[in-house]
């Protein structure tokens, strides 16, 4: 039985008229921002999990990186983004918040930049970039979090595309698709991890590592 969307969203906390801004900043431009039912089950995950220092790949404008700081009063997150005017607006909006000292937003390609100038580990990574780089960055931020930390990955739906035969999925998309389902392979089976998916949002990826 399927849940109606008012149902799920009842159980949704109020936001703050900054958040309530930067939902509808996204929206009328085109931002791609965590669904809500998802950005509160991570946030749940997290204030079990209390990581005092998380890695965000992925800052977009800043939602998701405020959002979990305002759930973790003591955390320390540092968040990537490539796209300069993205990071323009997410560092307006933080500047905003009552947040800003505990965010640090890195300009530049995940793949390429170095976090580990800002912190040496990370407890907690979240994951919320290219789809289709999701194994690269997985391989180059892993190592960073110790025994008993968590990777937490976004999208693994993808809108749905996840599910389809991959002769349906629109001709642009398939490359990131496969990749996509490369990594699920390859991380559902990696040894040093004990992997979830849930079915929340656009779909959540939870890696325990051992």
């Amino acid at each position: 039985m399927e849940l109606s969307d008012a149902y799920i969203h009842s159980f949704i906390q109020p936001r703050n008229e900054l958040l309530l801004e930067m939902e509808q900043f996204a929206a009328a431009n085109h931002v791609p921002i965590m669904q809500l039912s998802g950005i509160e089950a991570l946030n749940q995950l997290l204030r079990i999990q209390q990581p005092k220092t998380i890695l965000e790949i992925g800052t977009a404008i800043g939602y998701s990186a405020m959002r979990m700081a305002l759930a973790l009063p003591e955390v320390q997150i540092v968040t990537v983004e490539r796209d300069e005017t993205r990071v323009a607006h997410a560092r307006e909006f933080i500047a905003r918040s009552e947040v800003a000292e505990r965010i640090t937003v890195i300009e530049g390609d995940a793949l390429e930049v170095d976090v580990e100038q800002v912190q040496s580990t990370y407890d907690a990574v979240f994951i919320d970039a290219a789809k289709g780089q999701y194994q690269k960055f997985f391989e180059k931020y892993a190592p960073l979090v110790p025994s008993g930390g968590v990777l937490y990955i976004d999208n693994m739906y993808m809108h749905g595309l996840s599910d389809l035969d991959i002769k349906e999925v629109p001709r642009r998309k398939r490359t990131m698709i496969r990749n996509l389902k490369t990594f699920t392979d390859w991380i559902m089976q990696h040894p040093d991890y004990t992997s979830a998916f849930f079915p929340i949002g656009d779909g959540l990826l939870i890696c325990l590592k051992r």
